[in-house]
């Protein structure tokens, strides 16, 4: 994924009317040990264990701490923005492979959980669901959801992802549910019908969940274009997901941030379209 591709999104965005971009604080150090284990925050900041350092699959630098406590920090920043606004967006990632005690899948650190954490312990939030609708399955979410009562995970994906690999059929391998971690496995070549069949069975989950904030992982990945796609989903598809999403969020009362996920289809300006098509979406359900 070019890094490029956020730095696009946020200077489209912030041109849309209704849509203002700014620079989120960087995350404390110590709100990481709410999610993480000492040993890996320890790891990632000074590159040692070099194996644990690098276990979400890319070289480790100096650079890495700083720049994932912003990231990370930008999370934090847009759900408490949506407690106060009923929306907002994180213009990066929200890593969901990430575990308690080590990275997978290019995610160094969970960004959905710290912000339900760090939330949940200024008295922000009670209760928070995650809507994972990234190709890849949030392994690294439901691990860290498992010892959390008050956080709900649901997935839709179309690919399963385990042992840092992503498993590209469903078929042949999918995430097994838990009590708070519940999601639905789209088979190779599913579309629009497969994906809102699968949002008309969950989202009335969430609902019942009664969440204080809801943080949505917006996938651009499940696109068709995709080359890690193996589902028939086009950008309108994709934009009708979204307003799906946003229209529930809105007719619940239950404020929203969502962050952006996934996408590797070689023509960057394709996945850049979709992560507007996000923007877009919020922006005629809420209005600007």
């Amino acid at each position: 994924m070019p890094m490029r591709k956020f730095a696009w999104v946020a200077d489209a965005a912030s041109a849309l009317p209704g849509v203002r971009c700014e620079a989120p604080a960087p995350l404390d150090p110590s709100d990481l040990l709410r999610a993480h284990t000492p040993d890996y925050v320890e790891a990632i900041r000074t590159g040692e264990p070099r194996a644990l350092a690098e276990s979400q699959k890319f070289p480790w630098s100096a650079a890495l701490f700083p720049s994932v406590l912003r990231t990370n920090g930008g999370v934090l920043a847009a759900g408490d923005r949506a407690l106060g606004t009923g929306i907002a967006a994180c213009v990066a990632s929200g890593f969901h492979h990430a575990c308690a005690d080590h990275g997978e899948g290019f995610c160094t650190f969970n960004g959905l959980v710290v912000a339900g954490e760090v939330l949940r312990s200024k008295g922000r939030l009670h209760r928070l669901a995650v809507l994972d609708l990234d190709l890849h399955y949030g392994n690294g979410t439901a691990s860290l959801a498992a010892s959390r009562p008050w956080l709900f995970a649901v997935s839709v994906y179309g690919n399963d992802y385990a042992d840092n690999t992503a498993w590209r059929d469903v078929g042949v391998r999918r995430h097994q549910d838990g009590a708070n971690h519940v999601s639905v496995a789209l088979p190779n070549g599913s579309g629009r019908a497969e994906l809102f069949d699968a949002l008309d069975s969950l989202l009335p989950r969430i609902h019942d969940f009664r969440p204080d904030l809801l943080l949505y992982q917006a996938g651009a990945d499940p696109f068709r274009e995709d080359p890690y796609s193996p589902l028939m989903l086009d950008i309108e598809d994709l934009l009708a997901r979204d307003q799906a999403v946003f229209g529930f969020a809105r007719d619940h009362g239950i404020p929203v941030a969502w962050v952006l996920a996934g996408g590797y289809t070689k023509d960057l300006a394709r996945v850049v379209a979709v992560h507007l098509n996000t923007f877009r979406a919020a922006l005629a359900v809420y209005g600007s």
